[in-house]
């Protein structure tokens, strides 16, 4: 899961979100809003399940990589920014009946540079495709990037 962990401002809103803002949360948790694409919502909707783990990467940065690891605490709902107009992330083109729409902080970010440099690491989707804001990850790779964060 991409989030900018940098400020951005997007229609008058800092919409700056990092590891360390979903940990000084209420129960560490969020929604994640704001995800526009339909391949990434697809995702979400279809393939994330309650007690699902997510590799928290941050994106758009000086150092882009993978922050720490987060868990789903619910699964896909519409995303009711898409119906604010005064929210950053409106979608005029979003209809309410068919919608678009924490647990470890690593020692260092394992940047993007870095994750290239490990062989097992090569046909993950975020060095394939790194644009897309949601992603699967096969759980070989997951396990391979926590042991990656064990050596920190």
């Amino acid at each position: 899961m991409k989030a900018e962990p940098e400020s951005r401002i997007f229609k008058g809103v800092d919409v700056k979100f990092s590891i360390d803002d979903l940990y000084a949360m209420k129960d560490s948790t969020s929604q994640w809003d704001g995800v526009r694409n339909f391949e990434a919502r697809n995702i979400m909707r279809d393939r994330m399940k309650l007690g699902d783990k997510v590799l928290f990467y941050h994106s758009n940065c000086k150092t882009p990589g993978i922050a720490g690891v987060a868990a789903i605490v619910r699964e896909g709902y519409p995303d009711h920014t898409a119906f604010d107009a005064a929210h950053p992330y409106y979608d005029p083109k979003s209809v309410r009946d068919s919608p678009k729409w924490y647990m470890r902080k690593f020692a260092q970010i394992l940047s993007l540079a870095e994750l290239k440099e490990h062989g097992p690491l090569a046909d993950m989707v975020l060095i394939k495709r790194g644009r897309l804001s949601v992603q699967p990850v096969q759980q070989s790779e997951y396990d391979y990037i926590l042991e990656l964060a064990d050596k920190q």
